[in-house]
Formats: structure tokens, C-alpha cells, sequence
């Protein structure tokens, strides 16, 4: 993989070369701090689109019947500890435990970090939010340490993980139903199209919603990546082994293996990162304000997360090759609102379907990057308001909520990994040939 990228002046190893020795670690380090560890969620709203087929997708164990000490903090149901009928099949009880084990959301939180979130809300809610995302209020939204809750391999796979994406792509990419995507296998049989009649399709597409199949494309290739790197490779006396799977990346990432798709993937997800780092660059001006602490009620923390944060900006300013989103959205004005307008609502129903994601670790992790994204695409549709922000108090114009902070703030951690993780599958494919 190398050479420029399409729809932008940026190649694959300045990419590269950047995010390793100046963003990786420092994104890393920040993704430590108190500020950005805990995210809000609600892990049990409902799927909109179809009916919920069950949260363990294990060998199609349902989680339910298993002790309650051991579910998923997404579908905890009262306070008993009993087991159901179901549950006393012994076979069931084994595949829910290993369900458990590897999609099982860690919800457990220091008295500390619960008063602390008290004081976050105090502070959240005195500012002046752009808008009101939902969710925060819900008894049902909890707080979870995103450290204790990596995004790595559940389990979570077949007809209910194609499901999602399938919605996604089929019915949120602009996408006539009569152009199908390679390599679905939800599509129909297509005799000898192998796929070309797609990417002429794509072609033919403004840039606007060429970028944003790229943007799906590259935020799914981004957790494939993360799903290929942290597998569970194997599990004796109960201790798991997590660890890159060669095998399972080439799976889905090798170009003779996936007709070609990989590298098209791959590069993607390269430009959802150049996208992200060009909203980082934007924002600057926002947090730069003294009005902006990044609030944890630890002074001495707060100013260290900010200074860091600060130094992140300084180099995604300091890359010479920035997607230019001018180019967006620039034909006569009543066509740009209207694609803008529909472009946001195409995004915000991905951010819906993500509710219909059955294991609760990957509906975290999928919440999370659509909300960080979603939070980058609002950055770059706001640069006039960011430009003309009051120094010294919260402005009507542009506002971030803590929310939207750490899910942008993670999102791009996540796709600087998912880079430095190809980096490391480059050099094992090497050993093993």
C-alpha cells in the first residue's frame, strides 16, 4: 500500500511517517488522562430499524440466563441473581460464560471517579452546549472506562454483524439498490460483476458523497483492523491470549484473498484519518481559549491534559498535506445546504443503527467513533463560527460538551492505531513469507 490517495494531494507514507513519530504517542498518553478514559453511553436503546436478535451472538447464546454479576452492564434487568429455566442446561451456561468473558462490558467504577462525575456534570451543564445530544439524561446512560473496555475480537460476527453494515452502506451511502457493493455476502447472486460496475458508479458521484462512502469505508476497515490485532488466540486454564491474527487480516485485507477490496479499504481508512486530523487543526482555536479547562476538578491533571491536547493540535497544524474541505459543499448555495443538510441526516441515521449492534463491547466502540466522527464532520462545517469565538466566555455560535470531546479525541486514537497496527502487520506478513 503507497502512492497518493484519491480526492486529496497526500501520500500513504507521509501519513505514516507522521503518525508514528509525532501523533501515536502523544494520542496514546492523552487517552490515559481522566478527562478522556470515561465516556457516557446508553447500551440499551432499542434498535429502531428491525427487531433485536439477542445481545450474545456466541454460538447463539443469549446472554440473559446467565448470573447477573456477570452481564453485560447494556442488559442488566433489576436486581435478581436468579437463573431461568433455560440456564440450568450446563452446555448453555459454558457458552454464555465464554460470551461473557469476551463481550462483557467492564462497568466497575471507583467511588472516587462517581463523585468526580458529579462535578464534571456541574460543570458540563454550565456551559453554553451547541446542542443537546441525547442520551446524557437517560438513567439508562452510564459512565464506562474506556481502559478497562479495549476494542478488540468479541465473537460478535455472521448475519447479525453483516446485518449492520449492510443497512449501512445499502440504504446510508447515497447508493441506488441496483449498484452493488463488492463482496457483500448479503447481496444476490451477480453472475460476472466483479465489482467494477461499483467503483464506476462511485466515480461518477460528487465529491461530496464519494467522501462520505470513503468515510464508512475507512471507519469499517479501521475496526476491522483493531478486531485483527487485539484476537483472542487462544484461552487455557482461563487465562486469554489476545494478540495480532496474520491469518484473520489477510482474511480481509489481502488483495488476492478479497478480489483486490483490501487495498481500496485500506486507503480509506487513510483518508478518514487525514479528514479527522484536518478537524483536529480546525478546532485549535476552540480549546486554545483560557475559558476551556478540560474539567476533571484535578487542577494540577486538568492543566497537564490541556497542555498535551495543545501540543497534539500544534502538530496536526505543523502537516503540510491537510485535506482541503473548501472544496466541499461549494456549488450555488441553495444546492450545497441541501446536500449539506442531507449528508448530516445520512449520518446521523449511521449513528442510529448503531443501537441495532447486538454485543454491547462493539455497540461502545461503534457509538464512540460515529459520535467522534459525526463531532469532526460538525468541526469542519463550523470553521466560520470556531474562527469568530469570544475569547473569554462560552459562545452561542460553536460548542463541544464533554461528550463530543472525548469521542473525537478517541475516535482519532483509534485511527492512529488502527495505522500504527498496519505498520506491525507489514513486518509480520514480511517474516512469514
Amino acid at each position: 500500500l503507497s502512492g497518493v490517495l484519491d480526492d486529496c494531494l497526500c501520500d500513504i507514507e507521509s501519513i505514516d511517517d507522521f503518525n508514528t513519530f509525532k501523533i501515536f504517542p502523544k494520542i496514546q498518553k492523552l487517552q490515559e488522562r481522566d478527562y478522556f478514559r470515561y465516556y457516557k453511553v446508553n447500551l440499551k436503546r432499542p434498535c429502531p430499524f428491525w427487531a433485536d436478535d439477542g445481545h450474545c451472538s456466541i454460538k447463539d447464546c443469549h446472554v440473559e440466563p446467565c448470573p447477573e454479576s456477570k452481564i453485560p452492564v447494556g442488559i442488566k434487568a433489576g436486581s435478581s441473581n436468579k437463573y431461568s429455566k433455560a440456564a440450568n442446561n450446563s452446555k448453555e451456561l459454558e457458552d454464555c460464560e465464554q460470551a461473557n468473558k469476551l463481550g462483557a462490558v467492564n462497568s466497575t467504577l471507583s467511588n472516587q471517579s462517581k463523585e468526580a462525575f458529579i462535578d464534571w456534570a456541574r460543570y458540563d451543564d454550565s456551559q453554553d452546549h451547541f446542542c443537546e445530544l441525547d442520551d446524557e439524561r437517560s438513567p439508562d446512560a452510564q459512565y464506562v472506562d474506556l481502559l478497562l473496555n479495549p476494542e478488540r475480537y468479541t465473537g460478535y460476527k455472521g448475519p447479525s454483524a453483516w446485518r449492520v453494515w449492510n443497512s449501512i452502506y445499502e440504504e446510508n451511502c447515497f447508493k441506488p439498490r441496483s449498484v452493488y457493493r463488492p463482496l457483500n455476502p448479503l447481496a444476490p447472486s451477480r453472475g460476472g460483476d466483479d465489482g467494477e460496475s461499483f467503483y464506476t458508479w462511485l466515480e461518477g458521484l460528487c465529491l461530496e458523497k464519494r467522501v462520505f462512502y470513503k468515510l464508512i469505508s475507512g471507519l469499517h476497515a479501521s475496526i476491522n483492523l483493531h478486531l485483527c490485532a487485539n484476537y483472542l488466540l487462544e484461552e487455557t486454564w482461563g487465562k486469554p491470549r489476545w494478540g495480532p491474527n496474520v491469518k484473520e487480516f489477510t482474511r480481509r485485507f489481502d488483495p488476492a484473498e478479497t478480489k483486490g477490496e483490501g487495498p481500496r479499504r485500506l486507503k480509506n481508512l487513510y483518508f478518514l484519518y487525514l479528514i479527522e486530523l484536518r478537524a483536529l487543526s480546525k478546532v485549535a482555536p476552540y480549546f486554545e481559549r483560557a475559558v476551556v479547562d478540560l474539567y476533571t476538578g484535578n487542577g494540577h491533571e486538568d492543566a497537564e491534559s490541556k497542555a498535551l491536547l495543545l501540543d497534539i493540535f500544534r502538530d496536526t497544524k505543523s502537516f503540510h498535506m491537510h485535506f482541503d474541505e473548501k472544496s466541499m459543499f461549494a456549488g450555488d448555495k441553495k444546492g450545497a445546504k441541501s446536500l449539506k443538510e442531507e449528508f448530516r441526516l445520512h449520518f446521523k441515521n449511521i449513528s442510529r443503527i448503531m443501537d441495532c449492534v447486538g454485543c454491547d463491547k462493539c455497540r461502545l466502540w461503534g457509538k464512540l467513533q460515529t459520535q467522534g466522527l459525526g463531532t469532526a464532520l460538525k468541526i469542519l462545517f463550523s470553521e466560520k463560527e470556531i474562527q469568530s469565538l469570544p475569547e473569554n466566555s462560552p459562545s452561542k455560535g460553536f460548542q463541544l460538551t464533554r461528550q463530543e470531546i472525548v469521542a473525537l479525541v478517541n475516535a482519532f486514537g483509534r485511527l492512529s492505531t488502527s495505522i500504527k497496527e498496519l505498520q506491525n502487520f507489514k513486518v509480520l506478513l514480511q517474516q512469514t513469507r
